[in-house]
Formats: structure tokens, C-alpha cells, sequence
């Protein structure tokens, strides 16, 4: 059993390591905080992790001889060894996330023109720190299993397997990789980007997360379509964001020939002029097509700087073009025609 000033030694120990990293936390959150935005994200991301490692390290430094625990030093002194290297894992993972959480926020922010590029280049950030994080976890997995003797002794035997062990797991993986492989060239080709509009099988929405294996869409109605990263590669979709945010709007009115259509087509202009959600670019009022129904089809394009607006700027403009034909020209309101014979049903 260890004695009383074995303990002694090892509440130093721990003590000393956790005073070393608070003292680290109030320099950093101190004036350096203020000066450098790298600061607050490492201290909030890291700081658990960090007394962690300092407590396990702690431990381990402080802990008597295995003379002193017997038989269960051996035993002790592993746990804390696989311990230690957990917590070193989580430190890591967490201070890669904390390194680019500042660029990441600062690209999802940028407005304008640049605006493209820098959810591209935010798109591959994130994608690229997961795979680190990932890539951390396994190389921490594999020392952890290192530790064991049992593992080493059979790694040799493996090792000279590795080839079979290889192609067997690259057939059972085939549909997991075939998505890391699809994220990672989404992402790099540009063809994908996270606040991206899409429309997939019909459904509109934005793209909320791009992971190495699947894809989370919001929904306008804020429900979420959630798809394998290889849907996107094997399957067409529509990018309505790709080079540029700005989109054109339509608006369809089927009316009678009897339409001023020169009168109607200065009222949209009116109504555009005085629109906050018009870009002040593109517009024109047309008509496209006869109906067979004794009816004429107009169509009306106006610009808007992005997807919603373009959607908010429709409605606005069909509720007002509608209200207009209905209160000065109601003799244009859709109707059908009948040219009755005037025999048909007279007597004989």
C-alpha cells in the first residue's frame, strides 16, 4: 500500500499540473485574449481537455514505484498510460478544431462577391479537419492497442497479412469510402459548397452541413434532407449558387387578349422601381404563348441578389399585377369563349 507521503508526493504532482495550465488560461485570456482572436477559441476548446492531461500527467509523474503497489503497479501504471493517451487525443482534436474555427467563422461571413469563394475555401476547411481529427483518433487507437503485449505479439503475424487483411476490409469498406472519396471531391471540385441552394429531387433548400459522408440540406420549411455524399456524384441536381448568388424570378399570368399589355408592362416596372428586393438590373414583361383556351400567357422576369429575395419579389409582384388587371382592367380577368351557332337548338 502506498504511504502517506507517497500520496503526499502525488497531490503535488497533480497540483503543480493543474496550476501550470490555469496559470496558461489567464495569460491567454488576459491581454493576449484581446490582441490575437486565435486565443479565445484554443482556451474555450481547449481548457478541458488541457486539465486532463495535466491531472492524468499528473498522476502518472506522482505515482510511487510499483515496489511500493505490489502487483497492481503494472496494472495501474497501463490504465494511466492508456489515459494519458485519450487525453492527448482529445487536446489535439479540439485545438485543431479551435485553430480554424476563427478562419471558418471569418469565410462563412464575407458578403458580396467574394462571397463564392469563401464558402469554398470554408467548405474544404472543414472537411479537411474532420479528416485530421479522424486521422488523430485511428494513429491513437493504433498506440493504445500498441500498448498491449498480446497486440504487439500478433502484429507480427498480421503484418505479414496485411495485404489479404487490406482487400478484404477495402471490399467491406467499399460503400464508406466510396463517400470519403465523393466528399472529398465535392469539396475540391467546387461543385458543392456549406450555404450553397440546391434543389434535389425537387426539393429546395440549403446546404446546412457537408461531412466526408453525408450531406444535411435545410428544407425551406426547415425540415432536413439528409444524403450520402455519393448521391451528389452519381446524380444531376441543380446549384442555383455555383459562380454567383443573383438568380432571376419568374412570374406566369394567363389573361384575356384583351390585356394592355403596354399598360401592365409599365406597372411592373413601377412596381419593381419602388421594390427594396430588386437589384435594380434585370426585367421584362412578355407574351409567351397562346392557349387554346381563348387565353394569352404573360410572363414577367425580375433579378433579385439571392434565392429568397427572388422568391419574396415574385409573390409582392404577382399579388400587385393581379390586384391591378382585377381593378383597372377586369374585362381582361381569364375567361373561355363559345362561338354558339345561332341554328343549334332553334325550332324546325
Amino acid at each position: 500500500m502506498p504511504t502517506v507521503s507517497s500520496l503526499i508526493v502525488l497531490a503535488v504532482w497533480v497540483a503543480v499540473a493543474l496550476l501550470l495550465v490555469e496559470a496558461t488560461r489567464s495569460v491567454l485570456t488576459g491581454r493576449l485574449g484581446s490582441r490575437w482572436p486565435l486565443i479565445p477559441p484554443i482556451v474555450r476548446r481547449c481548457a478541458k481537455p488541457a486539465f486532463a492531461v495535466a491531472f492524468v500527467a499528473g498522476v502518472r509523474a506522482g505515482l510511487p514505484s510499483r515496489h511500493i503497489l505490489n502487483t497492481a503497479g503494472p496494472d495501474i501504471r497501463h490504465i494511466l498510460s492508456l489515459t494519458v493517451i485519450g487525453s492527448v487525443t482529445w487536446l489535439l482534436v479540439q485545438a485543431t478544431y479551435a485553430g480554424t474555427d476563427v478562419a471558418i467563422h471569418h469565410l462563412m461571413t464575407i458578403e458580396g462577391e467574394r462571397n463564392v469563394r469563401a464558402r469554398r475555401i470554408g467548405t474544404q476547411v472543414l472537411l479537411l479537419r474532420r479528416m485530421s481529427a479522424v486521422i488523430i483518433v485511428v494513429i491513437a487507437a493504433a498506440s493504445m492497442l500498441v500498448t498491449f503485449p498480446v497486440v504487439r505479439a500478433v502484429g507480427t503475424g498480421l503484418f505479414a497479412s496485411a495485404g489479404v487483411a487490406g482487400i478484404v476490409a477495402g471490399i467491406a469498406a467499399q460503400s464508406t469510402l466510396s463517400n470519403v472519396f465523393a466528399g472529398l471531391q465535392l469539396a475540391f471540385s467546387d461543385a458543392l459548397r456549406i450555404d450553397d441552394v440546391v434543389v434535389v429531387d425537387a426539393q429546395w433548400g440549403r446546404i446546412e452541413e457537408l461531412t466526408l459522408t453525408y450531406v444535411v440540406l435545410r428544407l425551406w420549411d426547415e425540415r432536413r434532407l439528409v444524403l450520402p455524399v455519393s448521391y451528389f456524384v452519381h446524380n444531376s441536381f441543380e446549384n442555383w449558387t455555383r459562380h454567383s448568388t443573383r438568380v432571376i424570378g419568374t412570374v406566369l399570368l394567363h389573361v384575356d387578349w384583351s390585356v394592355p399589355v403596354d399598360e401592365l408592362r409599365a406597372e411592373l416596372y413601377g412596381i419593381l422601381r419602388e421594390h427594396p428586393l430588386w437589384d435594380q438590373k434585370d426585367w421584362v414583361l412578355q407574351v409567351t404563348d397562346v392557349l387554346p383556351n381563348g387565353m394569352i400567357q404573360l410572363r414577367a422576369l425580375m433579378s433579385a441578389a439571392d434565392s429568397a429575395s427572388a422568391f419574396d419579389l415574385r409573390c409582392d409582384v404577382r399579388e400587385r399585377l393581379v390586384a391591378y388587371i382585377r381593378d383597372e382592367h377586369p374585362s381582361a380577368l381569364p375567361r373561355f369563349r363559345a362561338d354558339l351557332d345561332s341554328t343549334v337548338g332553334s325550332p324546325a
